[in-house]
């Protein structure tokens, strides 16, 4: 994983300090400087950390890249949104304001991620997201990018092995309501499901729980009883 984020961190390199020239705040013009926009405390923090040890992991191993002939500098100013989409635009803003930063990488948690995305956009500052899978993160943002697969791709490949590989008919579904990546994932594993087996009926249930919920004993119960093929959760 943090191999993975360094390689992709020094390949977005090139093309942000190409887009630097033309958008974002007036810097020091040898040194590109990195936002890293990412859930260090709260719920999502031990993704957050995973994210922030490759980003820094790439620094380490490339402090300096050479375009052009031209060496420029990496730095990266670090932003914890905490886990919370009210923090995340707060924190979004002071990477523009304060830090005044070219590029943004981030966020772990595709609700954050959306949450700073129209700050990015009017500072016309690129932001790479290296895990956000929603479409809705990049969708009617020209700043905002990604490298990695989406939802809707997640939840057809995960329902096509559930029908074609599993022969599963009838499906129940387990949530985390309180988090947008589950729901997501789960809504487009549902449609995608339904789809396959031509029943609207596929899905036996949609059972939720919230993020730190440790007691899951009511939705088993009910699996229990509904006796499902296949559980999505």
């Amino acid at each position: 994983m943090k191999k993975a984020l360094a390689i992709l961190t020094v390949l977005f390199v090139l093309a942000a300090i190409t887009g630097c020239a033309k958008a974002g705040p007036k810097v020091d013009s040898n040194v590109v400087k990195f936002g890293v926009f990412e859930p260090l405390t709260g719920a999502n923090a031990a993704g957050g950390a995973e994210e922030l040890d490759g980003i820094r992991l790439a620094q380490e191993l490339y402090p300096t890249v050479t375009v052009n002939g031209k060496e420029y500098k990496i730095e990266l100013a670090v932003a914890d949104n905490k886990s919370d989409k009210v923090e995340a635009a707060n924190a979004g803003q002071r990477l523009v304001d304060s830090d005044k930063v070219q590029v943004v990488l981030g966020s772990w948690g595709s609700g954050l991620s959306m949450a700073a995305g129209p700050i990015f956009k009017d500072a016309k500052i690129p932001a790479i997201g290296l895990s956000c899978t929603n479409p809705l993160v990049t969708r009617g943002n020209d700043f905002y990018f990604r490298v990695c697969f989406l939802d809707p791709f997640q939840g057809t490949v995960m329902a096509n092995y559930a029908f074609k590989e599993v022969k599963a008919r009838k499906a129940v579904i387990i949530r985390e309501v309180s988090n947008d990546y589950s729901v997501g994932l789960a809504k487009f594993f549902v449609d995608s499901f339904k789809a396959l087996t031509g029943d609207e009926n596929a899905i036996l249930a949609e059972l939720n729980y919230n993020t730190n919920d440790q007691d899951f004993s009511a939705q088993l119960t009910q699996v229990k009883s509904l006796k499902p093929d296949v559980i999505f959760a």
